[in-house]
């Protein structure tokens, strides 16, 4: 049979299977094999030459292929408003504020979108150890048919606690060069300069550790062009807490400072102080609200930028 197609398509003679193939082949050999070609060489020159061409379309649909994937995405699309939790998001103001931003397009029933999620996470958690809250992430499926309860259930059947839920993101995939299995997409840069610093339509495990290192880049160029920290010297203690907590920080100027306990991913759990706070030292304590144990992390804001410390409560 493969013969059969070998050698009808040199002409695009339909092969049939069957009775169809010696007649297919007596037409190819008595209008194109010279009397002097023996059966074997011609078999031979037929087969390298069918596959010299299929061999180069296949390269010419790989290099397409990849230049259109490269291509797409260089415009980083605002994503606003309540997600599925009814939590508020600015993906502008999060790159504006020197985090990194990960979107995952997933479909719905697809088996092999929740893995690279989780070892995205994993990926995430583990450098928010050093840049605590610098890593948000967006759970979108890849189309707007998918409703908001459904998208919940994924996040939270899949332990995807990192994840944002939305329940559309057609507009959003489309930009980013179409919908894959899954497509992931890492954002980074601030004002002018947000841009796609990573995207595939094909998560790989390698891919972990490119979005890491890029990740891990972005932050050490902000860390370089960042003025002077407004806050120094942020201390929390006990560490772990249970009941009581102390905060000391050195405050540059007077300003307006908040101080609350978030998550690991930077969700608000409870704020602790808000106000007008003097320059030089501060000091304060608290009495820990009702938290369940974990870890999060304690978080001073002033002037759009926040400095956190980790913190373990216990109970």
């Amino acid at each position: 049979m493969l013969l059969g197609l070998v050698l009808c398509n040199v002409r695009q003679i339909p092969y049939i299977p069957g009775k169809e193939s010696v007649p297919c082949v007596r037409w190819i050999w008595k209008a194109w094999i010279p009397s002097t070609v023996s059966i074997p060489l011609f078999l031979k020159i037929t087969i390298k030459h069918t596959m010299k061409k299929i061999t180069s379309r296949v390269l010419l649909t790989l290099i397409t292929l990849f230049t259109v994937q490269a291509g797409f995405g260089q415009t980083v699309m605002q994503i606003s408003g309540p997600d599925c939790n009814g939590n508020n998001h600015d993906l502008y103001a999060d790159l504006d504020a020197g985090k990194a931003v990960i979107l995952h397009f997933f479909m719905a029933n697809c088996s092999s979108c929740p893995p690279p999620a989780q070892k995205i996470q994993a990926m995430a958690n583990k450098i928010m150890t050093t840049y605590p809250g610098k890593i948000t992430a967006y759970a979108m499926p890849f189309n707007n048919s998918v409703t908001c309860s459904y998208t919940s259930n994924w996040v939270g059947a899949n332990s995807l606690q990192l994840y944002a839920p939305y329940d559309s993101g057609a507009v959003q995939v489309a930009n980013y060069g179409g919908f894959g299995m899954p497509t992931v997409v890492l954002l980074g840069g601030s004002g002018a300069n947000r841009r796609v610093m990573f995207s595939t339509l094909s998560f790989m495990d390698s891919d972990t550790t490119i979005m890491r290192d890029s990740i891990l880049a972005l932050f050490a160029t902000t860390a370089l062009n960042e003025q002077p920290a407004q806050v120094t010297n942020l201390n929390v203690f006990p560490n772990p807490a249970s009941d009581k907590l102390n905060i000391g920080f050195e405050l540059k100027e007077s300003s307006n400072v908040k101080v609350d306990i978030t998550d690991l991913q930077g969700n608000q759990a409870v704020v602790l102080t808000e106000g007008r706070m003097d320059a030089g030292t501060v000091s304060r304590s608290f009495a820990l609200p009702e938290m369940a144990a974990g870890n999060y992390l304690v978080r001073v804001t002033l002037d759009n930028k926040s400095y956190s410390e980790r913190l373990t409560i216990t109970r």
